[in-house]
């Protein structure tokens, strides 16, 4: 994965007061009354809630950083506004204020998944979704994405190889720091490399949220229902596999993998690539001894049984 690094950490970042946050939103909300809540959960930026349904995004000074962006994520909502069977927040006004930018766009209704009390059915149903909602992202045209000169990423297989690869070791080496014991039969470096060489020769990369898992994809309350997906500043061209894998139990990737196939079969070479993320996200669950090890064991067995 690429570094991240701040470019002004030093730089002041006070909490806008009331009266300055809907000066900035009445340029394009005029009918905006005030300021019900300010999250700070997203770290690179601040979001101001207005009236329970708009959202202002400042960028954080001091948190600035090359692989987030406002405006990448203003440009690919863009560009998504109107796609049948997509559900992302509607951009009302981008722009700078004191050199800060900032966004305003309406609120996703629900809950994140990660906190929503799903049955299991309801969240399969919820994650089938999300998976024919990805699929009809994935199959956007991807020149204007590419002409914004917005989005880095990877273009070619080695460009994969070497995504995976620095994961694969980022793993391996904070396995290693913790001191902790690895609970699997082939260490992590033999199966790293292992995987990555399923990746073929020839990969096809689109554009892609970066993290569609459990904190940025919402549900509705009661009914489970899955009501969109949120938060794309960390855009960037990849493979498919890479969106897909951002919820780490195999029972839900399966499910979101299902839906990504309903109405269209993948490649081999798609598959390939998709063991290899699986492999990269079991071997998280292992190194971390989450509870969702002993999962992430059985398809572990699995995929290496089948290559």
């Amino acid at each position: 994965m690429p570094k991240d690094y701040y470019i002004q950490p030093e730089a002041p970042d006070p909490v806008l007061v009331e009266a300055r946050v809907l000066e900035i939103v009445h340029r394009y909300a005029p009918q905006a009354r005030a300021v019900t809540r300010v999250d700070e959960h997203g770290g690179e930026a601040r979001v101001y809630v207005l009236d329970g349904d708009l959202v202002l995004k400042m960028q954080r000074p001091n948190r600035l950083r090359p692989r987030t962006s406002l405006k990448k994520e203003a440009c690919f909502l863009w560009q998504l506004e109107g796609v049948a069977g997509v559900v992302v927040p509607r951009v009302i006004g981008h722009g700078q204020a004191d050199g800060i930018e900032h966004t305003l766009m309406t609120r996703m209704p629900g809950e994140a998944v990660a906190s929503a009390a799903l049955t299991d059915e309801r969240r399969r149903e919820a994650l089938v979704d999300l998976g024919r909602m990805l699929r009809r992202i994935h199959d956007m045209p991807q020149a204007t994405f590419a002409e914004s000169g917005l989005l880095p990423g990877d273009h070619t297989a080695v460009d994969v190889q070497w995504r995976f690869g620095n994961a694969f070791d980022e793993l391996a080496d904070s396995m290693k720091g913790s001191g902790r014991d690895w609970p699997y039969s082939v260490d992590p470096v033999t199966l790293s490399r292992r995987a990555m060489r399923w990746i073929p020769d020839e990969v096809v990369c689109v554009a892609l949220h970066s993290n569609p898992g459990p904190e940025h994809v919402f549900v509705h309350p009661g009914t489970g229902k899955l009501s969109g997906i949120i938060d794309f500043g960390d855009a960037y061209f990849g493979h498919p596999a890479n969106d897909l894998r951002r919820f780490p139990h195999p029972q839900d990737r399966a499910a979101i993998l299902a839906g990504y196939t309903a109405n269209a079969p993948v490649t081999e070479s798609f598959m390939r690539v998709w063991r290899t993320a699986c492999v990269l996200t079991d071997m998280g669950l292992l190194a971390r001894h989450a509870r969702e090890a002993s999962a992430a064991k059985d398809e572990l067995d699995l995929i290496l049984a089948e290559t």
